[in-house]
């Protein structure tokens, strides 16, 4: 599929990428989420099942896989 994006002449290919969001107060990071990305200008695109699978997961109080460091940009 074209890219969206005016004037880039990219297609989109499917890849697994990390998708960070803030939650609350809390920056969770999800990996190996599925998405459609452009081979040119790296416009990302997931589906609404993908969505919904990580709202779930986000109010199902779950435990992280494992802790990551955030660095402050000072």
């Amino acid at each position: 599929m074209k890219c969206s994006i005016k004037g880039c002449p990219g297609t989109y290919e499917h890849r697994l990428i990390v998708h960070t969001i803030k939650h609350s107060d809390d920056v969770v990071v999800f990996g190996n989420v599925p998405a459609e990305v452009c081979t040119v200008c790296s416009d990302t695109v997931l589906t609404p099942e993908t969505v919904q699978h990580i709202e779930r997961q986000l109010v199902g109080n779950r435990p992280p896989a494992r802790l990551v460091p955030l660095y402050q940009y000072a």
